[in-house]
């Protein structure tokens, strides 16, 4: 098997097949084609037609690429239970990197077992504090995030419709933008680590959530969760969502197709490459092409591209979030650097002192409360004054 950086040659695979799929607890026709075309994106999820435009690659190639305004959810795509409202009630999932690391359901057990590690998510009573990312900000150190959605919110989506293999693969890092599933949802990276912001930006059981703009994306190939589930000990199903573990996904931002963890026979692939790819038949195509596998683990999507992406392939008329005019992450998050020295002047500290802060306790991951300590601030009004994350 070549590895990624010995595919230029093959830059021009045509897509000429139809097939019938299912997502979202709904059937629907879509062109599942080796590469996006106008047809690969579900109707449900389309505020208009798609289309093929004229684009620019990140390289600075001219091209063509399979333009998508989508919504904020597909129309019959049923979501949550995000963030549990007490001990006793069952939340969403949750893939933590702290000691017993692992994918849990957020429920009374897990919360009990993160503030032993020192994470308190509840109060006395067993309430569990949570917020609304969308329309208010944490007021407890450590707190479940969920968003309520915005119907008025649409997106712009462009995927190459003819590939081009890219000099070096591309890393996805925590949010990062990874493409957009068959059933119209994008699909982004890792959500932030409640090691890194104190708080828990929720999955439901299906692996997404709703972005600060009020618009739902998968943080996991949905389509083969269950498989994941059952194989980790996780009691959970994602039930909105037909399995099947062979089944096409979606397209990565680079042009080429995601799937379950199965080659198309129900065999496992066993030549795939660092980006979790390789060139192999499929179901739609005549020829074998070049595609993504989901993993086995959580989370279970690509960890690099090896195509180039489009210049301006997400952008949305949301308020906030990924994509947005004004969005933005937090130190280091996808949507640019914050404005220390907005910041700085909520806390009333000095802005070349909250970089080096920053800097000095870890930069993107930086230990919010060496921050306030070092900057004199308690490290709940550090929190208020950083832009919410990217979740």
């Amino acid at each position: 098997m070549p590895d990624c950086t010995t595919l230029h040659w093959r830059r021009n695979w045509k897509p000429n097949f139809f097939v019938l799929s299912a997502l979202g607890g709904l059937m629907f026709s879509t062109g599942a084609y080796p590469h996006a075309d106008e047809h690969s994106v579900a109707d449900a999820a389309l505020l208009s037609p798609s289309e093929i435009v004229d684009c620019t690659l990140e390289n600075g190639e001219a091209a063509q690429c399979a333009s998508y305004i989508v919504k904020y959810l597909p129309d019959g795509l049923e979501i949550g239970p995000f963030c549990p409202a007490t001990l006793d009630d069952e939340g969403g999932i949750w893939h933590w990197d702290g000691d017993e690391a692992g994918l849990y359901r957020i429920n009374g057990d897990f919360l009990r077992m993160l503030e032993q590690q020192g994470y308190t998510f509840f109060n006395e009573a067993g309430e569990v504090y949570s917020f609304d990312i969308r329309i208010e900000g944490p007021t407890e150190t450590n707190e479940c995030i969920q968003g309520s959605v915005d119907p008025d919110v649409e997106m712009t989506v462009l995927i190459p419709a003819t590939p081009v293999m890219a000099d070096e693969p591309t890393n996805l890092e925590t949010v990062s933008k990874v493409g957009i599933g068959l059933d119209g949802v994008p699909i982004f990276g890792d959500a932030p680590s409640v090691l890194d912001t104190g708080h828990m930006p929720a999955l439901d059981t299906c692996g997404g959530h709703v972005d600060p703009g009020g618009w739902y994306h998968w943080h996991a190939t949905a389509t083969d969760v269950n498989a994941i589930f059952e194989s980790e000990g996780v009691d959970a199903q994602c039930v909105n969502v037909e399995q099947d573990q062979t089944a096409q996904f979606g397209y990565a931002f680079d042009g080429f197709a995601m799937y379950g963890p199965l080659n198309h026979d129900g065999s496992i692939p066993d030549d795939l490459d660092a980006c979790g790819g390789h060139i192999a038949p499929t179901d739609e195509a005549g020829e074998p092409v070049y595609h993504y596998h989901s993993g086995t683990t959580f989370p279970n999507l690509p960890s690099c591209l090896v195509g180039v992406v489009a210049q301006d392939n997400f952008s949305t008329n949301a308020a906030a979030g990924i994509g947005a005019a004004n969005g933005g992450g937090g130190p280091g998050g996808p949507g640019g650097a914050p404005d220390f020295d907005a910041i700085a002047e909520t806390l009333g500290v000095d802005g070349e002192m909250l970089r080096q802060a920053m800097a000095d306790a870890g930069g993107r991951n930086a230990d919010l409360n060496a921050v306030a300590a070092q900057l004199g601030v308690s490290v709940e009004a550090l929190q208020a004054a950083l832009p919410s994350p990217n979740r």
